[in-house]
């Protein structure tokens, strides 16, 4: 008999993924009474991870003046939070538990991601996702690091684990680097400024054109 939704790993998953969202939104909105500027910066920071910036939300922290392992701890925390949605979503929508349209669109995209970049990760095991996730490369990162551990059926504590450490060794890194650069370097401030345009254009780009599909399929 098949399991229900939350009977099965990525259900859970998906739970812990809202539970995690829930507790960012209390955390954000009560910090906002005590300090809105610094809640905003951190909310700016999520957005900036959502269209795939690990670096543009790190920087972010460092040029607010976040110490080092706030930076790290939040940005950790965000991109957990993150792959926690879209590994679920994407096991859950492959195997027909979800049948949204527009998750199944999103999924099917991401899902290609992870097929060009399987072969090269597929006789690394553990190491090549961790390797894959940690790189600071524009195709990397901890979504499509997870979906292809689960494409190359790794089990999910593997998988996590091994994203789960790519994604603290990145941010650590990228923490440290903007902090020597910014605190030697007073123009990283306007460089870094021109990078996230640069990252952010593109994307929103593709988010307008991803609503007016989805507008026109309804």
């Amino acid at each position: 008999m098949k399991k229900t939704l939350f009977q099965t790993v990525e259900g859970r998953l998906l739970l812990l993924g809202t539970l995690l969202s829930l507790v960012l939104v209390c955390f954000l909105g009560a910090y906002g009474f005590i300090n809105f500027d610094t809640s905003k910066i951190l909310f700016i920071v999520f957005l900036t991870h959502i269209v795939g910036s690990r670096a543009g939300g790190i920087g972010l922290c460092i040029l607010n003046g976040f110490s080092p392992f706030t930076t790290i701890a939040y940005n950790f925390y965000v991109e957990i939070l993150i792959v926690c949605f879209t590994y679920s979503g994407f096991v859950l929508s492959t195997t027909n538990y979800l049948k949204v349209e527009w998750i199944k669109r999103f999924m099917d995209k991401l899902a290609a991601k992870a097929l060009e970049q399987k072969e090269k990760i597929s006789s690394y095991g553990w190491i090549g996702i961790f390797l894959f996730v940690m790189a600071p490369l524009p195709v990397t990162g901890p979504v499509v690091g997870s979906i292809i551990g689960y494409m190359l059926r790794m089990g999910i504590f593997r998988t996590f684990t091994a994203t789960a450490l790519g994604t603290l060794t990145a941010n650590i890194a990228w923490c440290y680097g903007f902090e020597f650069l910014e605190q030697r370097f007073h123009m990283i401030q306007y460089v870094f400024g021109a990078i996230v345009i640069i990252i952010m254009i593109p994307y929103l780009r593709q988010i307008k054109k991803f609503i007016a599909e989805y507008k026109k399929d309804d």
